[in-house]
């Protein structure tokens, strides 16, 4: 945090994690850009963007400048042990990630809690079940999501879609306000 006379200016550093395929590459480029692709992209190891915007302080409801560094992690399990602590080390706030589609993705996100537990312990988290637009295909829902959020202290759970935008832009300012207030 950098503290001026005239502005308040908070740097936070947040990671989203997630089996692969799950869409954590598309809701950053929704957030950030506001631009989706349909075309699936491998991150390989990790992909830092950047977003600036402005929120209420938990303090005393002034705004405050906010730049978010959004690490956008490799979703193969073999990567999550190796390099665990160059990722999450300074993590102020988790995204977990899952597919709507496949409930595997839901169990798997308490592995990827266990990991950043390792190396960062108490961390404001939102749990997101992503692709709730190809409703056809569901096979979990909020109530599946929340139940695993529940078993995590400081945390949100929502269903999102990166496509349409679907509660994309609440999750990661919700994250970013539970970030502020664990900060203060």
């Amino acid at each position: 945090m950098e503290d001026s006379s005239t502005c308040k200016l908070y740097k936070l550093k947040i990671c989203l994690v997630g089996e692969k395929a799950v869409g954590k590459t598309s809701l950053v480029r929704k957030y950030v850009f506001n631009e989706y692709d349909n075309n699936y992209l491998v991150t390989i190891g990790t992909k830092v963007t950047k977003k600036e915007l402005k929120i209420k302080d938990p303090k005393n409801d002034e705004l405050v400048d906010v730049q978010l560094y959004i690490w956008d992690i490799v979703g193969q399990k073999g990567f999550r042990q190796l390099l665990q602590d160059a990722y999450f080390f300074g993590a102020q706030g988790i995204i977990g990630v899952c597919d709507n589609t496949r409930e595997i993705t839901l169990l798997d996100l308490d592995s990827w809690m266990d990991t950043i537990h390792g190396v960062i312990e108490d961390v404001p988290t939102v749990f997101l079940g992503n692709k709730c637009d190809l409703k056809d295909r569901q096979q979990i829902g909020l109530n599946e999501i929340t139940s695993v959020a529940s078993g995590y202290e400081k945390s949100a759970s929502y269903i999102s879609s990166a496509k349409t935008g679907f509660n994309v832009e609440l999750a990661f300012e919700t994250l970013s306000k539970k970030i502020l207030k664990n900060m203060l």
